[in-house]
């Protein structure tokens, strides 16, 4: 009885493992992105996260206003949305700019006009997977889903059937056009996060949330 549980949570954990497979997306230095071209292996970036960036030595000290322009749904052919809806996209969107925003108001005042001690910062949705429905929980719940999960939690990877978001950011300095910095990052929540296993779009707007912590945490 015991062997036949274990081989039925084996079976489960390599079903589970191809699932995740093939919904995991891996950012891509995305063409249409006007910084695409000054990117280049983030090879500091040892979670996976971050894989291409450009950098320029700022002082972001220097800055304490920026303009958040409105975040572009990327139609490049080389988008990572799967099958998502464009009604779905645009709610991603939406809750990007908003959390963006209250996150940016804790460190700049948000203004629409360029000018000294500016920032202007542009925000593209590049792709996106939704959580797997129900599944995606139980793997909380099941011993072998718990066995991937946890050590996904120890090397801060993604939880099993688990959505995510994907995004490029880039920093100008809004009076000179001058761009500051540049990256694609992937963001996703904790393998734990049972929160963020219910509802379709809750892993990708958990990891808007740490993308958005991110981005202040860098121009602090």
């Amino acid at each position: 009885m015991d062997r036949s549980i274990a081989l039925r949570g084996l079976g489960m954990l390599l079903l589970c493992a191809v699932v995740v497979g093939c919904a995991s997306v891996a950012p891509v230095p995305y063409s249409e992105m006007a910084s695409s071209a000054y990117m280049a292996p983030d090879k500091s970036d040892a979670s996976g996260r971050v894989p291409y960036r450009y950098s320029t030595a700022a002082d972001w000290r220097a800055y304490n206003k920026v303009i958040l322009e409105p975040v572009v749904i990327y139609r490049g052919r080389d988008h990572q949305f799967g099958d998502m809806s464009d009604k779905d996209k645009a709610t991603l969107a939406a809750y990007m700019q908003t959390r963006f925003a209250d996150r940016l108001r804790g460190r700049f005042a948000l203004v629409r006009e360029r000018g000294p001690g500016t920032l202007r910062i542009r925000l593209t949705l590049t792709g996106a997977v939704a959580n797997t429905p129900v599944l995606g929980t139980l793997s909380r719940f099941d011993l072998a889903g718990a066995v991937y999960n946890g050590v996904q939690a120890a090397r801060d990877g993604e939880g099993m059937m688990t959505g995510s978001v994907v995004y490029g950011v880039e920093i100008f300095d809004a009076t000179t056009s001058r761009l500051l910095s540049a990256y694609v990052t992937k963001q996703y929540p904790a393998a734990y996060d049972i929160k963020a296993s219910v509802g379709s779009l809750a892993a990708a707007t958990a990891g808007v949330d740490k993308g958005a912590d991110a981005l202040l945490a860098q121009l602090n």
